[in-house]
């Protein structure tokens, strides 16, 4: 192990807690421990998560460990998620990290968690090499609290060509399962459903910018006041047109964030383009990013599920590239509830 760079990665920045060991860039284990406590809430309540990470943070990092077959003696290095994120959340996280880092006296790294989403394209497994972007390449981060197209040109290299400037993609799709009463985390239901349904079934206003830039509020507010009509109209409106208004409603945020990066693509001329966060899960954003490798002749890659919702994977990967850098922290290392790239 002495030639070896063996990284812990600590992931604790919303309501999943997850370590994970990444020996030479190669993923040894990824430990995740979701929360159900907030499911009868309908949405992430952080004093309850921030209470679960307590509980969660050992067991979780001992089976890390133990999956990877190493002691903690054998780390070379501690990386954990600064932000952004909840505060509480990040404490846990970030207090565990410094402390374990100081008993076992090898560095801290600090690790941005939209980084570590854009960097999970480069973990390696231990069954074979995945393709890897090449530099540069263009990433759309979509999440539940972000919406980027960044450019990307080396491992610390990072330009964001275009933002949300109200709400995220994620939060977008939150929303429509909210108003839709859809179980909680209701993304992955109303891509589910959605999937039976006609996307154009309806049709739902979304802002409109000659730039990179993104807009989700008003498509929020356009989809909740439909609904709304529906209902007056007819009280079993949602049940009897719930696929419909599923697809119709990813139909509008799926075409709107791939308007925005075909245009950002054009205007730089790269066709290596990536997509990470845990919107990157869903299936019709996965299928509209392969179709345009054959319309397009874009080079696509897509996470596998499990890197893309929050996991320690991407932090340990990230960590690792830091480690090599020697881009180590002090422990007066601070979590920071908003940072950006």
């Amino acid at each position: 192990m002495a030639n070896r760079s063996v990284i812990l990665g600590i992931e604790s920045s919303c309501d999943d807690t997850s370590a994970s060991i990444v020996i030479d860039g190669v993923k040894h284990s990824n430990v995740v421990a979701s929360q159900s406590v907030h499911e009868q809430y309908g949405g992430v309540v952080p004093e309850l998560a921030s209470r679960a990470h307590q509980k969660n943070i050992i067991p979780v990092v001992d089976t890390a460990l133990k999956e990877a077959g190493i002691s903690k003696e054998e780390l070379s290095a501690i990386a954990y998620t600064q932000g952004p994120g909840l505060m509480g959340s990040l404490i846990v996280g970030s207090s565990f990290a410094k402390s374990m880092s100081s008993a076992l006296n090898i560095p801290l790294i600090e690790v941005n968690h939209m980084q570590g989403h854009i960097l999970a394209h480069f973990i390696q497994e231990k069954e074979g090499k995945s393709p890897l972007p090449k530099f540069p390449f263009l990433c759309l981060t979509v999440s539940g609290g972000h919406t980027q197209i960044v450019k990307v040109t080396d491992y610390f290299g990072f330009e964001i060509l275009g933002e949300t400037k109200d709400d995220a993609a994620g939060e977008a799709f939150d929303k429509v399962a909210k108003i839709l009463n859809l179980p909680y985390p209701g993304g992955p239901v109303l891509d589910q459903l959605a999937q039976k349904g006609n996307p154009k079934a309806f049709e739902f206003g979304i802002s409109q910018s000659n730039d990179l830039d993104f807009s989700f509020s008003g498509f929020k507010t356009s989809f909740l006041y439909a609904v709304q009509k529906g209902v007056d109209r007819h009280a079993n409106f949602i049940e009897e047109n719930i696929h419909d208004l599923c697809a119709s409603a990813q139909h509008t945020i799926i075409s709107t964030l791939f308007k925005k990066l075909e245009k950002a693509a054009n205007a730089t001329g790269i066709k290596e383009i990536a997509i990470a966060g845990g919107v990157s899960a869903n299936s019709l954003l996965r299928s509209e990013l392969k179709l345009r490798q054959t319309t397009l002749g874009w080079s696509a890659y897509i996470p596998k599920f499990e890197y893309c919702t929050d996991n320690a994977a991407m932090v340990a990967i990230t960590g690792y590239f830091k480690f090599l850098r020697k881009d180590f922290a002090e422990l007066s290392s601070a979590p920071t509830a908003r940072l950006t790239l």
